[in-house]
């Protein structure tokens, strides 16, 4: 299931208090679904990784009650304790089965030890799959029939709306886009510890921030995504040099045209990103009026993102005409 659908149903599921389950493979951003959901909600996101924990870190601690003459639980601090928000289990199927029994005590009857789990707290949890080769344990089946269960497919056009709202490298976006088998190249037959991932592009980005000297990119841009890929990167990269100017195409002024498939997709990013940035009506008809007389394919990935990322064109009379030239290919 795609991103884009799966935030719509498990927001849904949240509202009900439903107990979610999200599984996918390693570095695809199934916390952040989570995380983003919330985000919109306004409400609080609590994430614990229980791979990390100890029964008693969900339990809390026995201690001595002198009035009851009995051993309660001391909760543990981390959890909610008024409010609203979504209670994040992250890698629960990889948590030793004495994890998972405290978890499925909460998750079950919304209460471990002595904590009780506020009305307003919704609890999705997501992990791995056992082919993902990382250390799992197979879920008890009535822990896993407590969930609802999704499975998160790698969709590279909701990659591409996420990496634009958060000002991902103009570069990656484009490369992604002329070479979208490169969003995601891990394979779990090999044992190669980088590969590349959303999660792993996005150390891309934050690697490019950075003042690394050139000599050194390759190697550490190789540390995130692979090597095959990141050669690969570095040399689309390098396309940004060929590109016309897309200043001059945004303010409308006369600039060339390019039949390099490499540069049409850095310069429809580029467009896209650009116009994302600084919105106006003037622009987007220049921006329209250039794509007129661009190879279709990219006349029309430009006009589809921009449209993905809620920008409305309905009413420019360029956008008429754009529609009537490449109307064939929107059937």
């Amino acid at each position: 299931m795609r991103a884009s659908d799966l935030s719509k149903s498990i927001t849904a599921l949240v509202e009900q208090k439903v107990p979610t389950f999200l599984w996918g493979s390693p570095g695809i951003g199934k916390s952040s679904i989570v995380k983003q959901i919330a985000s919109k909600k306004d409400i609080a996101f609590i994430d614990l990784r229980l791979a990390l924990m100890d029964p008693t870190d969900l339990k809390g601690i026995p201690f001595y009650d002198k009035e009851s003459h009995t051993a309660l639980w001391a909760p543990p601090a981390f959890l909610p304790k008024n409010g609203s928000g979504i209670l994040f289990l992250d890698e629960l199927n990889s948590a030793p089965p004495s994890v998972q029994a405290s978890a499925y005590q909460l998750i079950l009857d919304r209460k471990v030890g002595e904590y009780i789990l506020p009305d307003g707290w919704a609890i999705v949890a997501a992990g791995n799959r056992d082919s993902d080769r990382g250390l799992t344990y197979r879920m008890p089946s009535p822990l896993a029939n407590r969930f609802v269960h999704f499975e998160m497919d790698i969709d590279v056009y909701d990659w591409k709306n996420w990496a634009y709202k958060q000002n991902i490298n103009e570069t990656i976006i484009a490369y992604i886009s002329y070479k979208s088998e490169h969003l995601f190249t891990f394979d779990s037959k090999s044992d190669t510890k980088s590969f590349a991932t959303p999660r792993s592009w996005e150390y891309v980005n934050n690697i490019l921030k950075t003042n690394i000297a050139s000599e050194l990119l390759i190697e550490t841009i190789s540390g995130a995504v692979g090597k095959d890929v990141a050669v690969s990167y570095l040399s689309f990269a390098k396309v940004k040099n060929r590109l016309p100017d897309i200043q001059n195409i945004l303010s409308g002024g006369d600039v060339e045209y390019s039949d390099e498939v490499d540069v049409l997709y850095a310069l429809s990013i580029g467009l896209v990103s650009a116009y994302l940035k600084n919105k106006d009506d003037n622009t987007l008809d220049n921006i329209l009026s250039y794509t007129l007389k661009m190879k279709s394919e990219f006349a029309v990935m430009i006009v589809q993102d921009l449209q993905r990322n809620g920008i409305t064109m309905e009413s420019s009379k360029l956008f008429k005409e754009w529609v009537k030239k490449f109307s064939y290919l929107l059937g």
